[in-house]
């Protein structure tokens, strides 16, 4: 254990499973407070209890984001047992995946509710608390899909461009407000190899598994308690965040199509799969972990996300440099 966060108190939002459970462990380690919450409470006292023999401090209050009144309670609760919050993680994300057209009304409106209104929900909850103190950071886990297209999850991928949209306007407010100590931070990471994908409903018929390559959920947890000791508007894990807004700039069809080819040529399996609610509307049982699996070597040929940006902006900007250097 180190002490660079010691006494900090953290409050993790989807802290059962994933980049949650990760983080928990790892702020911990730095010498952190964590306070856990998600909806699914014996795995909550299952990942304080790891804190807790380790050698941290942990405490966890089992909630749901979708409900604001829940989430307020889980930040009063903090401050009346540690003093205050000084980082707020708001982590808790679900998908589905499939076309938008199989995809239920209340299946879209489930993902908006958690992945969006979530994040709301907890700004509500904490800014009050920061605003007494002057000071304090918020971390959003928003993703890559809230700067490129996501076919075949758009309403997740509304859900994370909703998220920035949303973070970026209150930033600016605390800012014209003079509240320069209060941090709002975007995390924006590629595949993560998490349960996540297992918690997605899945309308599409096949069986689903996460795009390549896949970075493990201790590279977020990392990039998390980056912004505790150092905070920044935004960054990336994975896929470069700075890269993908470049390459949407320049070359936002290509990227587009080029997105539509690979997610569907790489996430659904040939296997058919039942549809299902997932996670969406209540907790499950599975994926437990802070890994979902996903991690082994991507085949040779296929093109990745970064590299598909990449390309795809390189080309343009090749084309763009040469009719400037023709037209002098």
């Amino acid at each position: 254990m180190t002490d660079r966060l010691h006494g900090r108190v953290v409050v993790i939002t989807g802290a059962s499973s994933g980049i949650g459970r990760a983080a928990a462990r790892m702020f911990a380690r730095e010498g952190a407070v964590v306070v856990l919450t998600a909806r699914r409470e014996p795995l909550l006292h299952e990942v304080a209890d790891e804190v807790i023999r380790s050698g941290g401090r942990a405490m966890s209050i089992p909630a749901d984001v979708r409900d604001p009144d829940q989430l307020a309670r889980v930040a009063e609760r903090a401050v009346d047992a540690f003093g205050g919050i000084d980082v707020w993680i708001n982590n808790a994300g679900v998908a589905s995946f499939g076309r938008f057209e199989d995809t239920p009304p209340d299946a879209f409106a489930a993902v908006m509710n958690t992945t969006f209104n979530g994040v709301v929900n907890g700004f509500r909850a904490v800014l009050p608390h920061l605003r007494d103190r002057e000071r304090g950071i918020i971390i959003n886990t928003v993703s890559v899909a809230g700067r490129m297209p996501a076919p075949f999850h758009a309403a997740y991928g509304a859900a994370k461009h909703a998220v920035l949209g949303f973070t970026e306007s209150v930033r600016a407010e605390l800012e014209q407000e003079g509240l320069h100590a209060v941090h709002v931070c975007n995390i924006l990471p590629g595949p993560i190899d998490t349960p996540f994908w297992q918690h997605a409903a899945n309308f599409s018929g096949h069986e689903v598994q996460a795009l390549p390559p896949v970075r493990p959920a201790e590279a977020v947890a990392e990039a998390m308690v980056a912004l505790s000791l150092n905070p920044r508007r935004e960054v990336g894990v994975g896929a470069p965040a700075r890269l993908v807004e470049l390459g949407m700039a320049l070359a936002q069809g290509p990227i587009e199509r080029q997105m539509g080819r690979q997610v569907r040529r790489r996430m659904f399996r040939q296997e058919a799969r039942r549809r299902s609610a997932g996670a969406l509307h209540e907790p499950m049982a599975d994926g437990a972990g802070v890994s979902g699996g996903w991690r082994r070597p991507s085949r040779g040929g296929s093109v990745t996300l970064a590299r598909a940006v990449t390309l795809a902006s390189l080309g343009v900007a090749a084309l763009y440099g040469y009719h400037s250097m023709r037209d002098r």
